[in-house]
Formats: structure tokens, C-alpha cells, sequence
């Protein structure tokens, strides 16, 4: 579904992707791990074009999304959805019009058939009969909640998670993981993670991929991931102070 084919990319002086290639398979869910800071959130960027490469080609769908005009790469953009590490909720709208967002501004549905594909986008992920409360008024776990409703309304095929279970307690972050896994499953979807919290990475990942000094170093299955012999990887999934990932 999604291919980075031999991507650099720097900021000033700064090298954050050198080379690197992934390839994210439909309807399956890859995460993708590495050391604060690494990269991470600048290689999702790619993937819908927030950002553009210095040199190689993100393939979408098998188009290069770097070769696009505006408009073309909007229309591409339709077929992702987002959910942003805070949520990015607007704070002057209530629940409702957050989720109806996206369908007010890129299509011409009825406001009947909005009500109708919002309130059953809330339903999904558990949020029924707040649709007038504010942002406000919502604590972290249900503003990432309809941070997803949101990225579900569209109905897109490919869906980017920043970092989704940050800030959460253990069980507001288990709820939010079964939410994403059956998501995927319902509407077979095409799922990125960014995450940092291990018992998430092996709840919902069908592949994992490690970003390390701007290349991806390691892509497996949970289980591949778990008996990698790289000293990275091994490192940074069992947390241990000794091994080449300087933690000065």
C-alpha cells in the first residue's frame, strides 16, 4: 500500500532520514518504533505528503505522491485518515461538528447523511450522547477517541496513529489499542503506529519496524522482532541500559 523508496531528508545540517526504505503492507498494521527524536514523525509526514523528501520516492497506492501536483496529492490525502498525538481537536467546536469536520469540508453529503455517518463513527469507539459536550470538557482518553471518530469519517483506507496512547493511564491505553486493532479489523484498514509503549507494539502490530540513525534496521513480525539478534533492537525492546544506544 505504501512504499518509501530510498528516502533522505534534513533539516539544515541535520541528517534525520538517510536511505531509508519501508514498505507497509495493505490491510495490516505496522509499527513503527525508534529512540525519541529518531525520525519517526517525520517519516509519517512523508507518507501523506506533509512533508517532501529530499531525494527518493513515496509510493502510494502505487503512485509517487513526491511527482504530484497540489491538487492530485489532496485527492490523495482522501484516502488517509489521521490521529494526531493531542488529538487536535478544534476547541471552538463540540464533538459533533469535530467528527463532521472533514465531511463538511470534502464532500457534499446531506446534513442528514453527516448525522448518520458521525453518529455511527461514535458509536465505534464507544462515545454515545456527547456529541454537544466540549473539548474541554473531555478528558485525554475520549479526546484521542474522537480524534479516531474523526479519522474514521471519511471512510479512508490507510490510517496514521502518532503516538496515540501518550499521556494515557494503562487502561485508558488498552482500551484505545483494542480500539485501533478492531478498527483495522472491521474496516480493513491500512494502519501506521508510532508508539513507544512496548505491550502496545505486540498487542496491535501485525509487523514492526525499527527507525534507527535515519534507516529502518529491523522489520518482522512481533515474534521476528522479539528473537532479533541486531543489538539495537534488542536493546531498545528490553530496555537496558547496556548496548550501543547511548543513553547520555
Amino acid at each position: 500500500m505504501i512504499q518509501l523508496v530510498d528516502i533522505h531528508k534534513s533539516f539544515k545540517n541535520q541528517k534525520v532520514l538517510d536511505g531509508l526504505h519501508l514498505e507497509v503492507e495493505g490491510g495490516k498494521t505496522t509499527v513503527i518504533i525508534g529512540l525519541s527524536g529518531g525520525g519517526k514523525s517525520v517519516l509519517l509526514k512523508h507518507m501523506i505528503g506533509l512533508l517532501k523528501p529530499d531525494s527518493g520516492s513515496v509510493i502510494v497506492d502505487g503512485e509517487d505522491i513526491t511527482k504530484m501536483n497540489d491538487r492530485d496529492l489532496n485527492e490523495t490525502r482522501k484516502k488517509f485518515g489521521m490521529l494526531f498525538q493531542e488529538a487536535a481537536l478544534f476547541d471552538s467546536m463540540n464533538v459533533f461538528e469535530n467528527v463532521a469536520f472533514p465531511l463538511r469540508e470534502h464532500t457534499k453529503m446531506t446534513e442528514s447523511q453527516i448525522g448518520d455517518r458521525v453518529q455511527s463513527r461514535l458509536q465505534d469507539v464507544g462515545l454515545v450522547g456527547v456529541e454537544e459536550k466540549m473539548p474541554s470538557e473531555l478528558s485525554g482518553g475520549m479526546k484521542k477517541r474522537v480524534g479516531l471518530a474523526r479519522a474514521l469519517v471519511m471512510e479512508p483506507r490507510i490510517v496514521l496513529f502518532d503516538e496515540p496512547t501518550t499521556g494515557l493511564d494503562p487502561i485508558m491505553t488498552e482500551a484505545i489499542d483494542r480500539l485501533i486493532y478492531e478498527s483495522q479489523k472491521k474496516y480493513n484498514l491500512t494502519c501506521v503506529v508510532i508508539s513507544h509503549d512496548l505491550k502496545s507494539i505486540f498487542d496491535i502490530g501485525h509487523r514492526i519496524a525499527m527507525l534507527y540513525d535515519g534507516k529502518i534496521i529491523g522489520y518482522g513480525t512481533p515474534d521476528e522482532m522479539k528473537n532479533s539478534e541486531n543489538p539495537v533492537i534488542r536493546q531498545f525492546l528490553t530496555g537496558s541500559l547496556e548496548g550501543p544506544i547511548s543513553v547520555v
